[in-house]
């Protein structure tokens, strides 16, 4: 008889619940749990801001700063970013889009 070494080892354990496991799934029991519809997921799904909401009455309270001496405008994708950033010193290209 040949034997696979590579195959995973169970503990007689592990061989006895995977027996009684497969007992309960032909004699037709389910999990009691399987058939609920968890409501939860219903309250949570209507949290969700979508996009394109109207967002009118909010208000933001973020201060936007100018441009700083040692910061450019990536031509591309239009982030203002360090000037170290900066893919070569004569473009306006920032390391992600070079």
């Amino acid at each position: 008889m040949a034997t696979d070494y590579d195959a995973s080892r169970k503990t007689d354990d592990e061989q006895k619940e995977e027996s009684l496991e497969a007992r309960r799934l032909t004699l037709g029991e389910q999990d009691k749990t399987s058939g609920k519809i968890d409501e939860d997921e219903t309250e949570l799904a209507e949290s969700y801001e979508l996009p394109g909401a109207d967002l009118s009455h909010e208000t933001l309270s973020i201060e936007v700063m100018p441009k700083q001496t040692d910061e450019f405008t990536c031509t591309t994708c239009f982030l203002v970013q360090h000037v170290s950033r900066r893919s070569s010193p004569a473009a306006d290209l920032c390391a992600d889009c070079a």
